[in-house]
């Protein structure tokens, strides 16, 4: 190969490498991140050491591994025992700076349960259950009391209720002071007390309407516990019962004063027509009635022919008018609503006569019922309750093992369980100044689907 040729084959030697350069430059993409951040903060040093004992002075330090910060404190912070003030707590880059305000008990224990308020900086990671536990004495108490607070009416539970406990004190203390030890539920009703002393406490959950951290109104939601608990002895299981003693009638006084500005109207329990076999026809006027003409409302045949036998009835809050009649499947009817005949306390009137065609429903259109009991104590009085969102669509008495009910309205319902200890027939709530516990429900957790024109069978275990 001549000098030329060399010179050629170098120079397209060069050419290709400098392309395939530029060609692997092309394919280099941005640098991709690393995996994200799902580790919560790390509690590394805490000054004085958790735990610890023969405690003084009012300052404590919190280290983490990272960048931190505080969010929702006020919702989250329990101090233990109470105190007068709660503590001034900070954060500030990697630390929470806590200071003790009121002056400390000797020989106590004392929990500062930041709950879920400490989270990282950069992603939100959240240190969960956070907890620091001091003693002005020689040991830190251990003593636990567990247990769950249940609605009594419904079976169910309610997150938003704290439980208190007051130590040697009276029967009244609840309604006149703070408690010594607070703790707030989880979701399904369950709570912890830790590091407690010997002693006698008396357990009380409180819905507290009021904001005072104690029981002053009878329609707040309310629970007591017979007697003392002593935790030397050990709870792990401790169920209160809570209910309001009053219902809250402020919200529907509200509703009934925007009500009233509206014209008298009225509507049916009819759905598409069909009237229930099972109900009454009834009538529900937007305001009370100060006038009811009975011969206003009435139910004729197809030939316009009066029905005999038929009642009309309004009840106590004059809203709702109720016409009874032994139905029978499959029959047509006229409902017959005259002006004149009603009217409120502001004067107002139908504007017109009505006239509604309605139908009676088959008995295809019902679905059959049995169910099975086990673990069922006769001896309270069982009341057996369907219902539909928050609403008792039906009850029932059971008196045996097996129930069942040829006619039933196809839906979804929950069951429930009702102990009218009373049998009276409704649930009653209790009463804290006459110790009487409220009547107590059961709420299955499974739902029941009933279907038209079939039968429907479900074994229930309590």
């Amino acid at each position: 190969m001549n000098r030329s040729s060399v010179h050629i084959f170098l120079v397209a030697i060069t050419l290709q490498f400098c392309w395939f350069l530029l060609d692997s430059c092309a394919q280099i993409g941005a640098p991709m991140g690393g995996p994200k951040d799902t580790v919560a903060p790390l509690l590394i040093k805490a000054y004085p050491n958790n735990n610890q004992t023969n405690f003084k002075g009012n300052k404590i330090t919190l280290y983490f591994n990272e960048f931190i910060e505080l969010q929702d404190l006020q919702s989250n912070l329990l101090v233990s025992p109470i105190q007068k003030n709660n503590p001034d707590i900070s954060s500030n880059l990697k630390t929470i700076t806590i200071k003790i305000k009121d002056s400390l008990l000797p020989n106590t224990t004392y929990s500062i349960d930041l709950g879920n308020s400490v989270k990282d900086i950069n992603e939100g990671n959240i240190y969960k259950n956070l907890c620091y536990t001091f003693s002005t004495g020689d040991y830190i108490d251990s003593l636990e009391l567990k247990g769950k607070v249940v609605l009594a009416e419904s079976g169910k539970t309610d997150s938003t209720l704290k439980v208190l406990l007051y130590k040697n004190t009276t029967d009244s203390a609840v309604q006149s002071s703070k408690p010594d030890y607070i703790t707030y539920l989880n979701g399904n009703g369950s709570f912890t007390f830790k590091n407690l002393p010997k002693n006698d406490f008396k357990v009380f959950a409180l819905k507290d309407g009021d904001g005072n951290k104690y029981y002053s109104l009878k329609s707040e939601i309310f629970a007591f516990y017979d007697g003392n608990i002593n935790t030397e002895n050990k709870y792990d299981s401790l169920i209160l019962f809570a209910y309001a003693e009053k219902k809250d009638t402020q919200a529907l006084t509200t509703s009934d004063k925007k009500i009233a500005e509206k014209k008298l109207r009225y509507s049916t329990n009819l759905i598409n027509g069909k009237q229930d076999l099972l109900s009454p026809l009834e009538l529900s006027f937007s305001t009370s009635l100060k006038t009811f003409n009975k011969d206003s409302i009435f139910i004729t045949d197809t030939n316009y022919i009066h029905l005999q036998n038929v009642s009309a009835d309004i009840d106590l809050s004059e809203k709702i008018i109720t016409i009874s009649n032994n139905w029978k499947q499959g029959e047509v009817f006229y409902l017959m609503v005259l002006n004149g005949g009603m009217e409120d306390s502001a004067g107002r009137q139908l504007p017109k006569s009505d006239t509604i065609r309605f139908i009676t429903k088959n008995v295809s259109d019902y679905g059959s019922l049995k169910l099975t009991f086990s673990g069922l104590d006769f001896s309270k009085h069982p009341l057996l309750e369907l219902l539909e969102g928050d609403r008792i669509k039906w009850k029932f008495p059971i008196i045996s093992k097996e129930w069942s009910n040829k006619l039933m309205n196809p839906g979804e319902y929950e069951i429930r369980i009702l102990y009218d200890e009373n049998n009276n027939g409704q649930w009653d709530p209790g009463n804290y100044q006459r110790k009487i516990q409220p009547e107590k429900a059961i709420s299955l957790p499974q739902k029941i689907s009933i279907k038209a024109d079939w039968d429907n069978e479900r074994d229930i275990q309590l």
